[in-house]
């Protein structure tokens, strides 16, 4: 993937040769939305409202820390959210509820690191319909689903809908993959209900996307190690030493920047995005930091200076002023549970 990242950022001769493929992508995705557009495929409510958090690109933009970050915060105006999820690189066949322990190589890196940082329910599953009745059934008292990615999932019917773009590297080169970075065309943007651009460090806002947007920050927080995680410490605050700074998402320069802003001395070395760590990809006995979508496949076998650094997700106030307010539009069954309990 970090390869493709380059090649998708400019119109080149790469973009030139996969054309062809990328015009026929255009034309199936597109009439994939017209039937779902005309009725002739059929989408299906949750029962629930459904928050949708994905992109029109390919590639790292954000979408999972985002997600993280809405479902802590719901949980926090007194909602019961759910998580469903792809599952994106895990072997889980049918449905599967994710747990604390659960493999990542069975049910995917984000989701188990959703289940970790949340520690609301999760479900991943290739079709979000039956992951979304799994979840609803085993968890009646759910009454929001958030559906990290699943934007281009039409037969599921949502309420809300966020699309994430990185202020970095925006549409790259604006084609239809896989000449480009583009799931659909730029002007699906017009038909979400908010887009949020995730700015690292000194990136500036990008004023190419063809409507208005939100702005949410992603800063270094502080780092943890694998071996205990209540071992807490700044980012700064790691010893002065030579680390080595592996990673294996979609953006890895995004994690190098913000090591090189802390000061920290690194070698960084990029995997592909949701590469299966193994014991034999890192030294057991070196110092090495990673981001937390790394770390919960290597906490097994993890050495004793192996750190992970949590990132902080800061929305901008208009944006959370915004969703709140939406949101309880959409929500009214909060209400009700306040008052009934009110009532006991």
């Amino acid at each position: 993937m970090f390869p493709l990242q380059h090649l998708w950022a400019r119109t080149g001769v790469f973009t030139v040769l996969l054309s062809p493929l990328s015009l026929l992508f255009a034309v199936v995705s597109g009439l994939r939305r017209l039937a779902y557009r005309r009725g002739w495929l059929a989408s299906r409510a949750a029962g629930v409202p459904v928050i949708v958090v994905g992109n029109i690109t390919a590639g790292g933009s954000g979408k999972t820390p985002l997600t993280i970050w809405l479902v802590n915060w719901l949980r926090s105006q007194g909602y019961y959210p759910g998580v469903i999820s792809r599952g994106y690189g895990g072997t889980a066949r049918g449905c599967v509820e994710v747990e604390v322990d659960s493999p990542a190589a069975e049910v995917g890196d984000e989701p188990l690191l959703i289940r970790f940082k949340t520690a609301v329910p999760v479900v991943v599953g290739r079709d979000r319909v039956a992951a979304a009745r799994m979840l609803l059934e085993r968890h009646p008292e759910i009454d929001v689903l958030v559906s990290d990615d699943g934007l281009q999932h039409y037969r599921l019917q949502r309420t809300i809908e966020l699309a994430v773009v990185d202020a970095a590297s925006g549409l790259g080169n604006g084609w239809p993959l896989p000449a480009g970075p583009l799931r659909e065309p730029r002007r699906r943007l017009e038909q979400v209900d908010a887009v949020v651009q995730v700015v690292r460090g000194a990136t500036l806002l990008r004023t190419d996307l063809p409507v208005a947007s939100w702005r949410v920050d992603f800063s270094a927080g502080s780092a943890y190690r694998l071996g205990d995680p209540r071992e807490t410490r700044p980012l700064h605050a790691l010893p002065q030493q030579d680390w080595l700074a592996a990673t294996g998402i979609g953006r890895p320069q995004g994690f190098f920047d913000m090591l090189q802003a802390a000061g920290i001395r690194f070698t960084p070395r990029a995997f592909p995005d949701h590469h299966a760590f193994r014991p034999q990809d890192l030294p057991a006995d070196g110092a090495v930091v990673m981001t937390e979508k790394d770390a919960v496949k290597c906490l097994s076998f993890a050495g004793h200076q192996w750190w992970a650094l949590q990132l902080d997700v800061a929305p901008e106030p208009r944006f959370i002023d915004w969703l709140s307010a939406r949101i309880e539009q959409e929500l009214p069954s909060r209400v009700r549970r306040e008052m009934q309990d009110e009532q006991f």
